[in-house]
């Protein structure tokens, strides 16, 4: 897919980025080179393209989940720049805004070279957890004004993924990759899942980001920069640590041998990064907490699409066959139920 021709011309070379094509609010993600310099082009989309599944569909809402304007917005008034800033981490520069005549957004960004969050180590990803914890440690007790923040992203974004009942938990190729006590533990979480809700409600409130993973981290010269904030809005305190723990492996981008020490140093880097204004026992709890209530949907989802694949077959990010992915986030999986169990 090349960029629009109103925005790039021939004498540019543009490369299609990875993205997930299935979000209504992303026309296209290009790394662009051209009158010597390297930006990154991304497309805003409103409501109602074209071959989008209703669970990735945006919305005019600015509370909602998936509210189409957000990222542009944070990027145009500041906030992107200066959420986190004072703790270290910076997201890239707004070089243009540009409005189209399909009503869509173009955003100009700054093209930030530098070691990816997929080939980061477990010190790196612990360096970036100490700066989100001082980062979040800054919010806590404190409101943004502006209006298009998500509203209740957490409970929003996980009680719309597509899970059909009955959830068909002895399929074959679940049983083989997942032990009867693993798939009887998520078939609880998945029950529970409104209780797990409502206990993060009780947890300390804060600025997430909302989508901390790998692929939306890039360590250059200056320290972490932050990606995508599209989702950004209050939320309780560890949601994106937890993110950032389990995201890292889910999807087969990282070696699973790292699990144990990313878990570790997150964590502590976290503490750190909170420098005690929560006590730890609550950090922990709260980090464990909203880990399994993130992805208490993902387990059915996945048998669901065994017993009824779905009719878009788009990749996102991994791209492993069935029997790879059941048997790849096994792991990821057990420390969410193990997370689950602990918190009960």
């Amino acid at each position: 897919m090349n960029p629009p021709a109103d925005l790039v011309g021939r004498q540019w070379e543009s490369e299609l980025l990875a993205h997930n094509p299935l979000n209504g609010a992303t026309g296209g993600v290009w790394r662009v080179n051209g009158d010597g310099r390297t930006v990154i082009l991304k497309i805003v989309t409103p409501p109602g393209r074209d071959g989008v599944p209703a669970h990735w569909a945006t919305s005019a809402d600015p509370g909602h989940w998936n509210y189409w304007r957000r990222e542009a917005l944070a990027y145009r008034d500041g906030l992107a720049s200066t959420a986190f800033a004072a703790a270290g981490i910076r997201a890239p520069a707004l070089a243009e805004w540009t409005e189209r005549p399909d009503g869509s957004i173009a955003l100009w960004l700054e093209h930030v070279s530098g070691i990816p969050g997929t080939a980061a180590t477990p010190t790196m990803l612990g360096d970036f957890a100490e700066r989100l914890g001082a980062g979040h440690a800054a919010w806590l007790g404190r409101r943004h004004r502006a209006s298009w923040l998500s509203r209740d992203w957490l409970r929003d974004y996980t009680t719309t993924r597509p899970v059909t009942a009955p959830v068909a938990w002895e399929h074959p190729t679940a049983a083989a990759a997942w032990p009867a006590g693993l798939r009887a533990g998520l078939r609880d979480l998945w029950v529970r899942r409104h209780d797990l809700l409502r206990a993060t409600d009780e947890l300390p409130r804060t600025l997430c980001h909302h989508d901390v993973w790998p692929t939306n981290v890039i360590i250059d010269g200056s320290g972490p920069v932050l990606l995508d904030w599209s989702f950004v809005g209050p939320g309780p305190l560890g949601e994106d640590a937890a993110n950032l723990i389990l995201d890292t492996f889910f999807d087969g981008l990282v070696d699973l041998a790292l699990l144990d020490e990313v878990v570790e140093r997150v964590t502590t880097g976290y503490l750190r990064g909170l420098a005690g204004v929560v006590d730890a026992a609550t950090v922990r709890r709260a980090i464990r907490l909203t880990g399994a209530a993130k992805y208490f949907w993902l387990a059915p989802f996945m048998i669901n699409r065994l017993t009824a694949p779905p009719a878009d077959a788009r990749r996102t990010y991994d791209v492993r066959d069935p029997i790879a992915v059941f048997t790849g986030r096994r792991r990821p999986l057990e420390l969410v139920e193990a997370w689950y169990r602990e918190t009960r």
